[in-house]
């Protein structure tokens, strides 16, 4: 006769699949949240609302998030204030085309992922979670310092020295499982998960009906991925970007 485990265990293995997953509507974060999914974890989603003009994105996060039928999803608002001087949240500075170098663009936002990672290990403490999944890579990336792995790793010590659950012997991860693969690898990492890339939106300044502008950093790597996993690029583009 197979054994059956006490209640007590069950109820702890079920609190430990509970993930964290920040997503904010675009490839990479769908991506996360489909694989955190395959994992059998159950997802509470965050996203952040904090001034930057492709609000297009929230209006993807929250299509995916009923799409994947998530337990939460919270959609954090913050002082645009705390965010300046950048392109994403300025709108008197230009997005820039695609530059294929490796200087941080103006489109580099103060500490984001610092804060975006902080709320979310709060609340992944508050629910009995110990796995937050993030979509941050260093690979096609446009050289933000809060994509790197040396930052994924200085967070995860950073939350286990900085909560209660984490210094009384029960920590947490901080998965980055993209922080390695290309836009190709990504996106057909994310076909073979059934990802629909039609929900998401990743332009950096895409316009109110999700049409992308076809020519940002975001954009061009998102292109040159589509092209080279051989998958037909669901993204809407504005009209004259469309070439």
């Amino acid at each position: 006769m197979a054994s059956h485990k006490p209640e007590s265990e069950l109820l702890e293995f079920y609190v430990m699949k509970k993930a964290v997953v920040l997503l904010s509507g675009g490839l990479d974060s769908t991506t996360c949240l489909a694989l955190a999914k395959s994992k059998g974890f159950d997802c509470y989603v965050i996203s952040f609302s904090y001034g930057q003009r492709h609000t297009a994105e929230l209006l993807a996060a929250q299509r995916i998030a009923k799409h994947y039928q998530v337990k939460e999803h919270k959609i954090v608002s913050l002082d645009t204030g705390l965010f300046r001087n950048s392109a994403l949240t300025d709108a008197n500075i230009a997005v820039p085309d695609f530059q294929d170098n490796t200087e941080i663009p103006v489109t580099y936002v103060p500490a984001r992922n610092t804060i975006f990672l902080s709320m979310a290990l709060g609340f992944a403490e508050s629910i009995g979670s110990r796995d937050i999944f993030i979509g941050a890579s260093s690979v096609d990336y446009s050289h933000y310092p809060d994509c790197r792995p040396e930052f994924i790793a200085a967070f995860q010590t950073l939350a286990n020295l900085a909560t209660k659950a984490g210094v009384s012997g029960d920590p947490f991860t901080i998965h980055a499982p993209l922080q390695h693969l290309s836009k190709i690898k990504t996106i057909e990492l994310g076909i073979s998960l059934g990802v629909d890339y039609s929900l998401t939106v990743s332009c950096y300044q895409a316009n109110e009906a999700g049409e992308a502008c076809g020519h940002c950093d975001s954009c061009t790597f998102r292109k040159r991925g589509f092209v080279g996993a051989g998958v037909a690029d669901p993204t809407l583009y504005k009209a004259a970007s469309n070439l």
